[in-house]
């Protein structure tokens, strides 16, 4: 008989969680505003809010932290994650960062000023926010099918080649300092890139004189998904598939906290010397001296060894089939999800779920907030909060897409997790028609509004005033 799939790794540590009542989330829900960010962890009872920094890591990666060097300049710990970045993507030079974001702010300090264009597949909100903080604008050139989750399509994270070339002829190179490719890309619902479109984008770019980057959080998930879907990649290794992508690039950012394995970190990687030199400065004013850039010499011996173990199959495996396998219960159940299910989170189609539900309401929200009070699953929104106000007009961008996504932390959780998990959706989605109110917000920030915003419920008295 077919053998079962088995995870590839074995559990040495564990750490106890707690269920709660409804009652005691109510409360908290409301104490917290209704945004999910400010609950504690201790009041979550599977905590699907994001993968970033929530993974466990392996034995491994905690015996190279015991031999972590805490030198200020020249640390050997330093030096061992830049021969572990070249070896893995091919990039000979490197700035390490706190964590992601962080390394957006420093290159987009250095090359970004207002006016500009910065075209690419679905910017993730941190991304966006850095953009638009300097009074620059992101062009969003991700194809069509990635805005219908009912449509299978292996690379939903794919540019829409004709959409991007219109920027690029319709405006002066020297207004766009960079194309930005998310892989995977984590808005359009965690959907990777093809090997192809990678490839027809750098082309493009060098055609055009534009800098290619890629938002690489999650570069080994797109490069299995590259292996399993993508003609001629299937008996090539991870790691070779992986050198192949960084080919079509001239630089990466990434937060380390995704497909490093690790609790916290970051960096820059790039092709040419004169890249890291634009960096170095803000480097050094907002992070910390270069080879250190906000990092401890542990953190960095980690995320060496982190960076090796991504590239295994059988880690990306076993982490890629229990995100599918939550998705696969979620349609078993009717849950409305976007398909094929992606990398590193299920997304639930809100719009699909709570068709009753205003939009001018936030309808993920509303969903993420329910899911929340029905088991202590805390997931998050990726809609009208996330999507914030236009910069210009102030008024709210409503996405094509209000998803929920559910962040799977690696290494963390077991399929009995990701089953209850399908439970309580379902739960709430065959309650779905009771539902068709959501909330207004009492408080917001200029930008990246959703981590600090402030609801309240909707009444239905209150609608119809309305």
């Amino acid at each position: 008989m077919d053998l079962p799939f088995t995870e590839s790794y074995k559990i040495k540590m564990v750490e106890p969680i707690r269920k709660s009542t409804r009652k005691e989330r109510e409360e908290w829900i409301k104490n917290a505003k209704f945004n999910l960010f400010n609950l504690r962890s201790e009041q979550v009872f599977i905590d699907l809010l994001t993968d970033s920094g929530t993974g466990a890591m392996s034995d491994r990666q905690w015996g190279a932290i015991m031999t972590g060097d805490e030198s200020y300049a020249g640390s050997s710990s330093y030096y061992h994650l830049k021969e572990t970045i070249k070896d893995v993507t091919g990039f000979e030079y490197f700035l390490p960062s706190h964590q992601g974001r962080a390394a957006e702010n420093v290159l987009f300090s250095s090359l970004i000023k207002a006016g500009d264009l910065i075209p690419g597949n679905a910017h993730f909100d941190t991304t966006k926010g850095h953009i638009e903080f300097r009074h620059a604008d992101a062009i969003d050139c991700t194809i069509k099918e990635a805005y219908d989750t009912t449509k299978e399509h292996p690379f939903k994270g794919n540019v829409d080649l004709d959409k991007l070339e219109h920027v690029l002829i319709s405006n002066p190179k020297e207004r766009i300092p960079m194309i930005i490719v998310t892989v995977t890309c984590n808005t359009a619902g965690g959907q990777p890139v093809s090997m192809q479109n990678l490839k027809d984008v750098y082309q493009m770019a060098k055609k055009y004189g534009i800098t290619v980057i890629f938002d690489a959080a999650r570069f080994a998930e797109n490069a299995y998904f590259i292996k399993m879907r993508e003609h001629g990649y299937r008996n090539k290794s991870i790691r070779d598939i992986v050198q192949e992508m960084f080919s079509y690039s001239d630089g990466m950012t990434m937060s380390s906290k995704k497909d490093g394995l690790v609790n916290i970190g970051g960096f820059m990687a790039f092709r040419k010397k004169e890249m890291v030199e634009k960096c170095s400065m803000h480097t050094i004013m907002y992070e910390g001296y270069i080879t250190y850039g906000g990092m401890s010499g542990r953190d960095m011996n980690a995320l060496a060894v982190g960076l090796q173990e991504v590239v295994e199959f059988d880690y990306l495996d076993t982490r890629i089939q229990q995100v599918k396998y939550l998705g696969d219960k979620l349609i078993e159940y009717g849950v409305p999800v976007q398909q094929p299910i992606g990398g590193h989170a299920v997304f639930v189609d809100a719009k699909r779920f709570l068709p009753h539900v205003p939009k001018d309401e936030y309808i993920a929200q509303t969903l993420a907030v329910e899911l929340y009070l029905e088991g202590g699953v805390r997931g998050v929104e990726i809609g009208t909060l996330l999507a914030d106000r236009d910069p210009h007009s102030r008024e709210n961008r409503y996405p094509a897409l209000e998803l929920v996504r559910l962040a799977i932390p690696r290494r963390v959780y077991t399929n009995n997790h990701m089953h209850y998990v399908a439970a309580i959706l379902k739960n709430v989605y065959d309650r779905r028609d009771q539902l068709k109110h959501g909330f207004s917000i009492t408080h917001e920030a200029p930008i990246l509004r959703h981590f600090t915003v402030e609801l309240e419920r909707v009444h239905k008295e209150a609608s119809v005033r309305k």
